[in-house]
């Protein structure tokens, strides 16, 4: 059985925290004085109310006390094909997405849709921070600080009918700037899906930021969903639509590849993707590898969504 090989990132090379956001900070003042010096009268739009708040945004008791992957490792090793196939790809081309302005459209089995600005989706009183695991269905993971609310609080905004048994989410598409969607790497725009009872779960997560700052580009931007026990594909990114409707829907990597992805993608080390184990994996940071956890260490909360089904039929 075949198995990917990642190479190692030695401890020298990881720039300490502090040091990454202060440079950040620097890079981003230094722009935007630029930026008002070359026009002059140019005002900045100033920062929504609920970024002012991720940083105050209080722990949650549903969270993980695991050691924490670094930003640097969290924000330059991405899955983010809309931004190119490498891991590094989304850092090196998270220039390309643009997130302000951005709408997220709320349809389907609701009886309140609509578009809406995000600032109006968000609000700061239900942020939390959540330190979850991330396990990526290539046999790696990190240990993550999210800053986000319950998906549950917005649907429950937007009144589900009875007809909602699932959620369908989209993420953006703009080939113009996005390079990665000028390829046929999948069915763009990217698609993943929920059942209700799963998006209504109090562990899954609409992420707004990370380490109490706004979400990096290359890391989902400016929303994006987080379902810690399931694989890292079905968090989908940079979201601009979700859908309630009565028919199970086909994801994106299902539909391109149904015998390697599920719909349900939940982290299962019993269950091997068909060209690589799923027994263990690597924690980005760490040496050597570590035994991969039922549902991803989540199986007290989440084990009896799936009583009674076959998990090696329904993977």
């Amino acid at each position: 059985m075949a198995r990917y090989r990642y190479p190692k990132i030695p401890e020298s090379e990881i720039t300490p925290e502090p040091l990454y956001r202060a440079r950040r900070r620097f890079l981003r003042q230094s722009a935007g004085l630029a930026v008002a010096v070359a026009t002059p009268g140019l005002l900045l739009r100033p920062a929504a109310a609920w970024q002012g708040a991720l940083n105050e945004a209080p722990a949650s008791g549903l969270s993980t006390d695991e050691p924490l992957t670094s930003l640097d490792d969290i924000t330059s090793y991405n899955n983010f094909y809309e931004l190119g196939t490498r891991k590094r790809d989304p850092s090196d081309w998270a220039h390309q997405l643009q997130t302000d302005p951005w709408t997220l459209s709320i349809e389907g089995e609701v009886n309140k849709p609509g578009e809406f600005d995000l600032s109006d989706v968000i609000r700061p009183d239900e942020l939390e921070q959540r330190i979850y695991r991330l396990r990526c269905v290539e046999a790696w993971s990190m240990v993550i600080p999210w800053v986000g609310f319950e998906l549950r609080k917005l649907l429950e905004r937007h009144e589900p009918t009875e007809r909602a048994k699932y959620v369908v989410f989209e993420s953006i598409y703009d080939p113009d700037n996005l390079r990665g969607q000028r390829r046929d790497i999948i069915d763009w725009p990217y698609r993943e899906g929920l059942r209700m009872d799963e998006a209504m779960h109090p562990l899954t997560l609409l992420a707004v930021g990370l380490y109490g700052k706004p979400m990096p580009n290359q890391n989902g931007a400016p929303i994006r969903l987080v379902v810690p026990w399931k694989y890292g594909f079905k968090s989908i990114k940079s979201i601009v639509r979700i859908r309630l409707q009565e028919e199970r829907p086909v994801s994106a990597w299902e539909a391109m590849s149904p015998e390697e992805y599920g719909f349900y993608a939940n982290v299962n080390p019993h269950v091997d993707h068909p060209r690589w184990s799923q027994a263990r994996e690597r924690r980005i940071g760490e040496p050597g590898r570590r035994e991969t956890l039922m549902f991803n260490g989540y199986e007290e909360e989440v084990a009896h969504l799936y009583e009674g089904m076959d998990l090696e039929k329904h993977f």
